[in-house]
């Protein structure tokens, strides 16, 4: 499957953004789908994951209560709709997907083998 990430931009601290991340393929709808960034001249890091049927969503302790990860499943599409952003936000966001990936292991980026070209976010203060 190929991703897509898309909508990143500049905001001003306090605001938000969604991203979207766009399949090309139905197998999309049996993939776990996950949001990781990478802030300049830091490693990369986990943000959230979901599973095919979107019953179940996986937050990194950092974000929860600013991001939310959603599908819809018919659009072939991921979303991560993050509020009141901050500069530290300011990354490159990947969007990730794999058949098969363990809960226990939902924050590794080694579990995705598919990964989007990213899309770069900026907040300023």
């Amino acid at each position: 499957v190929q991703l897509q990430a898309f909508g990143g931009g500049l905001v001003q601290a306090g605001e938000s953004l969604r991203l979207s991340c766009a399949a090309s393929g139905s197998t999309f709808t049996s993939y776990t789908v996950g949001w990781f960034r990478q802030a300049p001249g830091k490693e990369t890091e986990f943000v959230a994951a979901i599973t095919a049927s979107a019953g179940t969503r996986y937050y990194a302790n950092s974000w929860k209560g600013r991001f939310t990860i959603s599908r819809d499943n018919a659009k072939y599409t991921a979303y991560l709709e993050m509020s009141d952003l901050k500069p530290e936000d300011t990354a490159i966001y990947y969007c990730v997907a794999n058949p098969d990936v363990k809960p226990a292991t939902w924050g590794r980026k080694e579990e995705y083998d598919y990964w989007g070209q990213g899309t770069l976010v900026t907040v300023s203060s």
